[in-house]
């Protein structure tokens, strides 16, 4: 049925009519969920092929837009070609005839002043033009000094829009001259009057047509590198006219600018020196013959693509071919590098170094932090090379690392802080070594050739790492994990910092001295932990055996005292569940040996002494304790038990912790022979019965 006459009511009423039972409307249920589906699942194959035709056509548009827009800027440059051609024609038929030049002037032009007073006149009156319009603008006085040559093509009032937005921003009234174009700002309570804005070179200034999209009309946009600018005329007719001066006013430039430079690039005539009387003088002038001088030697700046130059550095920087660019400058110098340094020279490199100044411009913000991070350090290679090529390579050193450093930062700032330390900590290992290592590969791709660039990158380095060590630190010690979570997590980023060493970069003992003040207080502050334990067991000593009541328990235990190193621990058992020790003195064995475990994993050679105080500060506590019992203690008996727990300490645990410490330090402790060597630690009062613990 069709979708419009289909009745859902009616349509499940004849089904509950038509059906047996229960069963067969489930079945019907079924069949219609499985339609459902199947139609669900066809519209979406039908939704993603026609995006996908969608997004190949819109590709397709933008393609076509851009060779449109080629093809029309080339159709405009060729006009101009055509119509600068033609002009210079006639401009060399006018020299070899001036009575036709003349002829063909007045019939072009009949206003055209046809002596040099009139055309005198006519000057003068377009610059008095040009000085009153002037006046009406506050502030382009100093900015705009009066010349000769200067005076007043076309001026108008239009309305400036937002680039991005196209919201309309201000009134201007924009003053076209022949050398430049002024846009000033209308004053809000003066009728007439004006505010200078911005002045923009006809060299540097590219014109383009902006198509109408109705509400938006009638504008055309202005290209001042690195800015751009949106202005609306009045209407179409304005619009064309603003459009046509331009490019003529440009033309007119480029042609007149073109023409100073070859009368500056044709040979002077040298001035013929006063007769000499002096007859000796003729000697001299043959031999200065034979010897032409530097002076005569001219500099060729006619060349075509020398002419082209500055509009091509323009392009090219406007297309965002940076390398095209930086051939062109290549070309450019290795062609003057034998060349002297004329007046026409310094003038062309004038203008070039403005477009250097440009392009460095452009390939810095392609390298600043605002620009998008994402592509690694390889995305930053294009506008590095190009930078170095330009002579800039300490400029590229810092504005890489830079780049770099945000981008550490960023993919820092972005790991989610997970539950288990130890696995964030993998992740922040894994980020930020990784990113370190494609850095170094990268720095030494892009800057093989620079050896003084490496400082820098080693300093980053170090800078980078602290940077890592905040974030670990804040993670790790701040929260207050436990010693064995620390060592692990220090233990991960050890791994990971002996990576770099594939490159030849050991940043060991930089990891190694930021953390050591955080290592130290989490041995230390885990090592008071320790003894606070320790003295409150002590405070509750009964002295008795321990009963661990299963063999299970007692087997338990034997294996956790043989991971701790104590091998002969079963001439300490006795029968059916018993042990020949006290819960104080097994208790405090695991925990000395698991913190000393731990504190291997975390072990370097500036926290030597540190563990090795902790060790002795933890064992005088135990062996303290049981020196003062065994004094006091009347008991036959028990005073035979405390001196098997002594025992125990002296031959038994000391020279366990002895060897487990040399075997991670690599070197033996004296004191902790000499703690194992002594029969009493401390001696105490014989009278006194109060513990010097």
């Amino acid at each position: 049925l069709p979708s419009g006459g289909f009745a859902a009511g009616e349509y499940v009423k004849q089904l509950s009519q038509q059906s047996d039972g229960d069963r067969d409307l489930q079945e019907h249920r079924q069949r219609i969920q499985a339609l459902s589906e199947e139609t669900a699942q066809s519209l979406k194959r039908n939704v993603y092929q026609n995006y996908r035709q969608f997004i190949e056509t819109a590709r397709e548009i933008s393609y076509l837009e851009s060779e449109m827009y080629q093809l029309s800027h080339i159709l405009t440059e060729q006009k101009g070609i055509m119509e600068a051609v033609t002009q210079a024609l006639l401009l060399q038929a006018d020299r070899d005839d001036p009575a036709l030049g003349a002829r063909r002037a007045a019939a072009a032009d009949p206003f055209l002043p046809l002596s040099a007073k009139d055309a005198a006149a006519n000057e003068e009156g377009r610059q008095r033009t040009l000085t009153t319009l002037l006046e009406k603008v506050e502030g382009c006085r100093d900015l705009l000094p009066e010349s000769p040559g200067k005076y007043l093509v076309y001026n108008g009032d239009l309305v400036e829009y937002d680039a991005d937005h196209m919201a309309q921003i201000q009134r201007v009234h924009a003053f076209l001259m022949n050398d430049c174009l002024l846009v000033a700002t209308a004053l809000p309570n003066r009728r007439g009057a004006y505010r200078y804005d911005a002045l923009y070179p006809l060299d540097g200034l590219a014109v383009v047509n902006v198509k109408d999209n109705p509400p938006m009309k009638d504008m055309f946009k202005l290209l001042m590198f690195p800015e751009s600018r949106i202005f609306q005329a009045e209407n179409a007719k304005i619009k064309k006219e603003w459009l046509e001066v331009l490019e003529e006013t440009k033309r007119s430039r480029a042609l007149s600018e073109k023409r100073r430079l070859e009368q500056e690039a044709l040979p002077r005539p040298a001035p013929t020196p006063p007769e000499s009387t002096n007859p000796f003088d003729e000697d001299e002038d043959e031999e200065e013959e034979d010897e032409p001088s530097a002076e005569e030697e001219v500099v060729d700046l006619s060349l075509e693509w020398i002419q082209e130059l500055p509009e091509d550095l323009d392009v090219c920087i406007a297309q965002r071919d940076f390398e095209g660019a930086v051939d062109l400058l290549d070309k450019l110098n290795e062609y003057l590098a034998d060349k002297p340094v004329s007046q026409p020279v310094k003038e062309l490199r004038a203008k070039v170094d403005e477009r250097v100044r440009q392009l460095t411009d452009v390939l810095v913000f392609e390298l600043s932090p605002d620009r998008s991070l994402r592509g690694g350090p390889r995305a930053t290679r294009r506008a590095v090379s190009q930078l170095i090529r330009l002579g800039q390579s300490t400029k590229a050193c810092e504005l890489f690392l830079k780049n770099r450093a945000a981008a550490v930062q960023t993919a820092i700032r972005q790991l989610r802080i997970e539950g288990a330390t130890l696995l964030y900590i993998h992740k922040l290992c894994h980020v930020f070594f990784t990113s370190l290592l494609e850095t170094a590969r990268e720095f030494e791709t892009d800057f093989a050739g620079n050896n003084g660039c490496y400082s820098a990158f080693v300093v980053w380095a170090r800078s980078s790492m602290r940077m890592f060590v905040d974030a670990f630190s804040k993670q790790v010690f701040d929260s207050k994990e436990s010693l064995s979570t620390a060592a692990e997590c220090v233990k991960v980023a050890k791994e990971h910092c002996k990576q770099l060493s594939e490159i030849g970069l050991d940043l060991t003992f930089i990891i190694h001295a930021l953390l050591v003040k955080d290592i130290k207080g989490a041995l230390q502050s885990y090592k008071d932990i320790i003894i606070e334990a320790t003295k409150h067991r002590n405070s509750e000593e009964m002295w008795r055996k321990m009963n661990l009541m299963t063999p299970e328990a007692l087997g338990k235990l034997r294996e956790e005292m043989r991971s701790c190193g104590v091998g002969n621990f079963d001439q300490y058992t006795g029968d059916d569940c018993w042990v020949n020790l006290s819960y104080t003195v097994v208790a405090f064995t695991k925990q000395t040996m698991a913190f000393l475990e731990e504190a291997l994993k975390l072990y370097f050679p500036e926290l030597h002494m540190v563990l090795l105080e902790s060790l002795v500060e933890i064992i005088l506590v135990a062996v303290q304790h049981v020196d003062y019992s065994l004094r006091c203690e009347q008991d036959p008996e028990k005073k035979a038990f405390i001196r098997q727990n002594a025992s125990f300490l002296y031959e038994t645990v000391l020279p366990v912790v002895e060897k487990r410490f040399e075997e991670g330090v690599g070197k033996p402790a004296k004191q902790l022979q000499d703690l194992r060597n002594a029969s009493r630690l401390m001696r105490v009062n014989p009278e006194s019965t109060t513990s010097v613990v």
